[in-house]
């Protein structure tokens, strides 16, 4: 007897409907076809164990199973609760008539348990696509999944419950969320908060420029300087996520099982790997794709803490995810593309010794050890960072001072004021949210400056040495501070502000 099945395969952050085909017939055998992975062929040895424990078996007939389409690889131990309804229905020792209503997926122990499985989000919005009744899936991922509307979305703990509700017509308990009252409950604020830092009172108001703009940063100062501190503290005062870019970024953390019990991520991630990662670990890839810390850092910020320490090959694999916001990796039979809109926040020490233009500390790094430091931030990568600040340490008479900050509340208001502002610019662009994101046309557009300023930033480039890619960031940066500001127009004051923010560009640190 022949019945079909209906699971489900991610690629990227999408899914793809499988058809499991079960085919029970006289003779003896266990045949699995269709581009299974290792993990599916040993699928057998559960489903076997699974059924004897809850009084069932696997027949001993003939048993052909086509995982459709078969061209294309299937991968994962989720489909051993699909596989093992198949067989049951097919060898006629349940009766399930409205199989095709269903989608069902899961992982089985020998008790018949069932373990979570990754991708739920997509897999579930893929089934409402293809007007699927319901969704049969572990219940650890039910939340997740019932994120999804028009979807009914029924979270079990055992086979035994899906057996009972096809063969029986036991009912199953429905997962019911209220997606926008679940967001709203989890916009909490972080834990990290900006009245903590003492003093820094120049770099609190860069990190501030750089939320409202979304500007990549980069923090240069000696050990114990609070750079790590700082960065910690940047997603308190980012714009609160939209629903939208709430249910993308849980999208790409279902891919690789990390979402919470709340099923839905209301808070932007803050993503800050060690600096002995790989490029796969970071951009993505292997050899079935996953998405790296770049692809779950968006709608969030990417910290990468000493920043000279990353190998350079690993830094440059992020020139083009930073340009288009995206990663796309290809194999031989199919591409998936990834999204990865994020801050880049890093930080490094001035020298190898870390006490380089410290007044106050001996050099101990020679020209050559200097040069060989920094030569590991390339120019291009350095091109896409708009902002450049020197953090010094700060004086005991700040740090013992019992006086509170303002507070990252306070600071967001004026962040998500400015957002609004850019939001409103570009509301006829698909591609572009905020000025970080502005190309050359758009620059000219809206940086628009009087003589006064054009020569003011003539002087400061020839007077500092300040690189020619230093300009189009200078334009971005100030046009964020007139936001700030609530002007339309970009006058001196904003583009005196900017020329401070590169370091980076001035001759004595790159050359």
């Amino acid at each position: 007897m022949l019945k079909k099945v209906f699971g489900s395969a991610v690629f990227g952050v999408e899914a793809t409907t499988i058809v499991v085909e079960v085919n029970v017939d006289n003779g003896i055998g266990y045949h699995l076809v269709g581009l299974p992975d290792n993990a599916i062929k040993e699928s057998n040895y559960r489903i076997a164990a699974a059924l004897q424990n809850n009084g069932y078996k696997i027949p001993g007939k003939k048993i052909t199973i086509n995982m459709a389409p078969a061209d294309l690889r299937k991968e994962g131990s989720a489909y051993d609760l699909t596989l093992a309804i198949g067989i049951l229905a097919a060898s006629k020792q349940i009766i399930a008539d409205d199989l095709d209503k269903y989608l069902i997926m899961g992982e089985l122990s020998l008790d018949g348990s069932l373990q979570p499985l990754k991708g739920a989000l997509p897999i579930a919005v893929k089934a409402r696509e293809e007007g699927f009744k319901g969704f049969i899936l572990p219940k650890a991922n039910a939340k997740e999944a019932a994120i999804v509307d028009s979807l009914e979305v029924f979270g079990v703990d055992n086979i035994k419950e899906v057996i009972n509700y096809f063969d029986k017509g036991e009912a199953l308990e429905q997962t019911i969320i209220d997606t926008r009252k679940e967001f709203q409950k989890s916009l909490d604020f972080p834990e990290f908060d900006f009245s903590d830092v003492k003093g820094q009172e120049g770099i609190k108001r860069c990190m501030e420029i750089a939320a409202a703009g979304g500007h990549n940063i980069i923090l240069i100062g000696p050990p114990g300087a609070g750079k790590t501190m700082l960065a910690k503290r940047l997603p308190s005062i980012l714009p609160p996520m939209t629903l939208h870019e709430a249910l993308e970024t849980t999208k790409i953390h279902s891919v690789v099982g990390r979402v919470k019990d709340t099923g839905l991520m209301a808070q932007r991630p803050f993503r800050s790997p060690h600096h002995t990662i790989s490029n796969v670990a970071l951009v993505g890839g292997g050899s079935y794709p996953q998405p790296g810390e770049i692809s779950l850092s968006h709608n969030g910020v990417l910290f990468l803490d000493e920043l000279p320490e990353f190998k350079r090959e690993v830094l440059e694999v992020m020139r083009q995810p930073l340009e288009d916001r995206e990663v796309t990796i290809s194999r031989a039979k199919f591409t998936v593309t990834y999204p990865s809109s994020f801050m880049l926040v890093a930080s490094m020490n001035p020298s190898p010794g870390g006490y380089f233009n410290d007044p106050d500390a001996p050099v101990t790094s020679s020209p050559a050890e200097m040069q060989r430091y920094l030569s590991k931030i390339s120019g291009p990568l350095l091109d896409r960072i708009d902002i450049h600040i020197e953090v010094t340490p700060v004086p005991f008479d700040k740090l013992s001072d019992d006086r509170k900050g303002e507070s990252s509340v306070d600071i967001r208001k004026r962040v998500t004021k400015a957002r609004e502002i850019q939001t409103q610019r570009f509301s006829d662009s698909e591609v572009v949210h905020y000025n970080a994101q502005m190309n050359t046309k758009q620059i000219r557009k809206y940086c628009l400056l009087d003589e006064n300023s054009k020569e003011l930033l003539k002087t400061a480039m020839e007077r500092l040495n300040l690189s020619a890619r230093a300009y189009d960031r200078i334009l971005k940066v100030s046009r964020t501070i007139a936001d700030l500001e609530g002007v339309k127009e970009v006058n001196g004051s904003h583009i005196s502000e900017a020329i401070q923010y590169r370091s980076l560009d001035r001759e004595g640190w790159l050359g």
